[in-house]
């Protein structure tokens, strides 16, 4: 999944570590690196904003995933769309796609659709994008 969408994006050699932590862990990175509390679904460590971006340029970074809130937004019963649909949002924030304003979001969702259909994920009716944040 993670390299079918990194070759989407023309980033076939590209690398990305990706993480799946429960809440507990997942809130201790949001408090840690962002100041907010509790837990949220995924979280992207871009390497090009970190002190070490000319160390490998190939790895973008990390993205951390929570599989307990993932499970939670589940609108389906199947937990696999919801953990690709977080996986592709998370590559799309390390190669830098941003939804903090309205024309990024409709941008970056718009991206993630097309992606999860080129990995052959069909986002069910009703699911044009994640729910708020």
């Amino acid at each position: 999944m993670g390299r079918k969408t990194l070759s989407a994006l023309g980033c076939p050699t590209a690398d990305c570590s990706v993480v799946l932590l429960d809440d507990a862990g997942i809130a201790a990175l949001n408090r840690a690196y962002r100041g907010a509390r509790g837990p949220t679904d995924v979280l992207a460590f871009p390497m090009a904003e970190g002190p070490f971006k000319r160390l490998s340029p190939q790895c973008l970074g990390d993205v951390a995933i929570s599989v307990e809130t993932a499970a939670r937004q589940v609108r389906h019963g199947d937990l696999n769309p919801e953990l690709a649909l977080l996986l592709v949002h998370g590559i799309l924030h390390l190669v830098g796609y941003d939804h903090g304003t309205a024309r990024g979001r409709q941008r970056m969702w718009k991206k993630q659709a097309a992606l999860l259909s080129a990995c052959g994920i069909q986002l069910p009716d009703g699911w044009a994008e994640p729910p708020s944040r």
